[in-house]
Order: C-alpha cells, then sequence, then structure tokens
C-alpha cells in the first residue's frame, strides 16, 4: 500500500536526493519561489521542507538571505572529527579519574532522553545536543576550559553531520550501544580503553558520512 505523503514531504524527499545527489552545490541559495514553481506548490510546502531538511543538517538559513545547501566536504569532515579525536581523547584521559558517582547519574539521565529521542524518531533538531551533553558530562571534571571552548566549536561544525550520520547511515543502534559503553569504562576508570573507544566512535562516525556521501555523489 503506497504511503500517502503531503506536498511537503514530497518536496523535502525530493530536494533531499538532488542535495545528497550533488545537483545543488554547497552553498547553493535555495530560493523558495523558484523552488515552489518548479514543484508547482505554494511557497509554504516549500518552506516545511526547507525547515524539514535543515533539521536533517542539508539547509541551513542565513540571516536577511534564506535558504542555502550546507557544505558537505568530505575534506572538511575527515579534518573535524579527526580533532575531535586529539582533543577529546586528551580530556576524556584527565577526566576519568575526576569523574564522581553524580556525574555517572547526569550522564545516565542524558543518555535516557537521548536515546528515547533517537528510537522514536523525533526531536532530530536536538540529537546533536544530546551527544553533546553526554560527552561534555564526561569531559566537565577535566577542568580544562581553553580545551572544552575548541570541543564546543568543534561540535557546533559537525552538528550537521552528526545528525546525517544517525540519519541516514542507519546506524543509530550502534551509537547507542558506543554510548553505554563509554560510559561503562569510564565508571570502571579504564582510561586507556575508554578512550580508545572514543577514538573509534568519533572516526567510524567520520567514515559513515564519508561513506554515505561518496555513495550519494556516484551515483548521482
Amino acid at each position: 500500500m503506497a504511503t500517502f505523503k503531503t506536498r511537503a514531504q514530497y518536496v523535502a524527499d525530493d530536494l533531499r536526493q538532488r542535495i545528497l545527489g550533488g545537483e545543488f552545490k554547497g552553498g547553493t541559495q535555495l530560493r523558495q519561489d523558484a523552488l515552489a514553481t518548479d514543484y508547482d506548490v505554494s511557497r509554504i510546502p516549500v518552506r516545511e521542507a526547507l525547515l524539514t531538511l535543515e533539521s536533517e543538517g542539508l539547509v541551513e538559513f542565513h540571516a536577511h538571505r534564506g535558504a542555502f545547501t550546507t557544505e558537505l566536504s568530505v575534506t572538511t569532515i575527515r579534518e573535524l572529527f579527526d580533532l575531535r579525536v586529539l582533543l577529546e581523547s586528551h580530556v576524556f584521559k584527565h577526566s576519568i579519574p575526576k569523574l564522581t558517582t553524580s556525574d555517572f547519574e547526569k550522564a545516565e539521565d542524558i543518555l535516557r532522553d537521548y536515546d528515547a529521542a533517537l528510537d522514536s524518531g523525533s526531536q532530530i533538531n536536538g540529537w546533536s545536543d544530546y551527544n553533546f551533553a553526554f560527552h561534555h558530562t564526561l569531559y566537565a571534571p577535566a577542568d580544562l576550559p581553553e580545551a572544552m571552548a575548541i570541543i564546543s566549536q568543534l561540535n557546533t561544525k559537525c552538528d550537521r553531520y552528526i545528525r546525517m550520520q544517525l540519519l541516514y547511515t542507519r546506524e543509530i543502534k550502534k551509537a547507542e550501544k558506543e554510548h553505554h559503553e563509554l560510559l561503562d569504562l569510564a565508571r570502571q576508570g579504564d582510561s586507556q580503553r575508554a578512550c580508545q573507544m572514543l577514538e573509534k566512535h568519533i572516526l567510524e562516525a567520520s567514515d559513515g558520512i564519508v561513506a554515505l556521501l561518496e555513495k550519494r555523489l556516484q551515483d548521482g
């Protein structure tokens, strides 16, 4: 039985394929009036579709300028995630001996809400926020504010890629499992294995989104 799609869903689905397929390069302005004409719909479903794609990390809204496709650069993804490994492993190693029962309880609470949001497919805009809140809870006791400021900037830049990885690579359960393993290793005080797990967690997320983009570009 065919699934009924609203006009906004149809536009979002088609635009998503065109963006990931490379028809719209990064930084391309998506004019709502032109898209409305293209899809023979009003501007309202186009606006709804663009907001959906914004939540998925494919579109950015710029003040007074409108919607633009995001830059999806394999080189940029690799560099951002490699930097995350270097800094986050360093901070995590210093944080683990200082983590308290209260820190672990807070991390567990965040994971519970994060898992629920992932499993239900809801709050897509908040997925990367939950991700950073969890990691931040595990890193904060290191008391390395300059490193944490850079980590926060890196995670903001990785935001769209994290959501895309979770949405399109179908590895939500894997991400959930790895977060729980990170928490368990930190609770055991095993800094070496915890940092190895963190590196694997970040780099495999990078590999997943890079493979997705490369495949979409080939298919396009």
